[in-house]
């Protein structure tokens, strides 16, 4: 079984980790870090520390009716993109930890579509 680095659990919900193929399981958020454990394999576990945690980044849609997913940037690990039941609950909890200047929104697709149309035309003058 694995050992939790949280002390004190402020959330626990029903999500989704999309590292290779989706992993359904729960999310939880303490004083420590954010955990995700997968309901079948006991093995499948992430366990990400506060200080670890560089950006969280948040996919809003609708003007912020919807937020489909997220993902959390680390230092060292690269990114990890999560959902949850009720995502906009798991960001205010993750909010607590993580300063207000490190929460950010993702790129729409037609902001994407415009930087590589930029960049396309800008390398071949």
């Amino acid at each position: 079984m694995v050992q939790s680095i949280n002390t004190k659990v402020d959330l626990t919900m029903a999500g989704t980790s999309y590292m290779g193929l989706s992993d359904y399981g729960k999310i939880m958020i303490g004083d420590k870090g954010f955990e995700f454990f997968n309901d079948r394999d006991v093995r499948k576990y992430i366990q990400i520390p506060w200080e670890e945690v560089d950006v969280v980044i948040a996919s809003v849609m609708f003007k912020g009716k919807w937020i489909p997913r997220f993902a959390l940037r680390t230092k060292k690990n690269g990114m990890f993109t999560f959902s949850a039941k009720n995502s906009k609950e798991v960001l205010r909890a993750i909010r607590e930890y993580v300063p207000a200047d490190r929460m950010v929104r993702s790129l729409t697709f037609f902001q994407v579509i415009k930087r590589n149309l930029k960049n396309l035309f800008k390398n071949k003058k």
